[in-house]
């Protein structure tokens, strides 16, 4: 429980003490966005990395060469914990927003950092309001942000490596023409899911598959992107389970 504690009170404190820093950095998008991006980007990703190591996340990152450091792409990933945000987004190398539940957005000072790092708020109730978040989407990859997607559209709380992937998650990739990046990530339930409310120290592997470019597969897979996504990450978690 003590990690538990620590790691809450960590992030009530940032989330009131940066109160000021949100608002410079509000002052600095109006006139220099690339700038506040980045600024952003740097600030969310040490403070994630300070909070992922105090709750006992101790990765392992593989791939991160299959990053492409010139374009924007579409993240696809697994999910099984709430850490799965915190791990992925370290190794961040140019903007990137999340595709988070609505709910989120119900968090006061949080939902102002996830905006201020381009995330976007799908509600899986509204079949219009989810086709104008992946337009968006496309969108803001076409500006140069990249977006992170978990297709599963919940955490996988079962036995099965991956919940079924929702095809329209991918349309962001065809609509932007983007590579997807398969993203599998073993072990991170393993942190607090797995004993809630305790967390604990845990080996976790965050793996960065070869980009997936959806316009050169074979036309069956162009037609499920989903799901031919979904086999490679399911390839990649069988290989660190072996």
């Amino acid at each position: 429980m003590i990690r538990f504690i620590i790691t809450i009170s960590l992030v009530v404190l940032f989330l009131v003490c940066s109160i000021p820093l949100l608002i410079v950095e509000s002052l600095i998008g109006l006139v220099w966005p690339k700038v506040r991006d980045y600024s952003c980007l740097y600030i969310i990703r040490t403070i994630l990395r300070f909070l992922a190591w105090t709750a006992g996340a101790r990765p392992t990152f593989i791939g991160l060469e299959n990053i492409p450091k010139d374009r924007a792409v579409l993240f696809v990933g697994n999910h099984r914990s709430y850490f799965d945000i915190l791990l992925t987004y370290m190794n961040m190398i140019r903007p990137t927003g999340y595709i988070a539940k609505i709910e989120m957005s119900k968090f006061p000072l949080i939902v102002h950092w996830m905006r201020c790092i381009h995330c976007l708020f799908l509600d899986r109730n509204d079949l219009k309001q989810g086709l104008q978040t992946i337009l968006t989407g496309a969108e803001k990859i076409k500006n140069g942000i990249s977006i992170f997607i978990f297709p599963e559209g919940t955490r996988n709380r079962g036995d099965d490596i991956c919940l079924p992937f929702h095809e329209g998650s991918l349309k962001v990739a065809t609509k932007a023409k983007a590579p997807v990046i398969p993203v599998c990530i073993t072990g991170s339930s393993a942190i607090w899911e797995d004993q809630f409310p305790r967390m604990v120290k845990a080996p976790v592997t965050v793996e960065f598959g070869k980009p997936v470019l959806i316009d050169e597969l074979p036309p069956e897979d162009k037609k499920h992107p989903g799901a031919y996504v979904q086999r490679l990450i399911e390839e990649m978690y069988r290989s660190r389970q072996s």
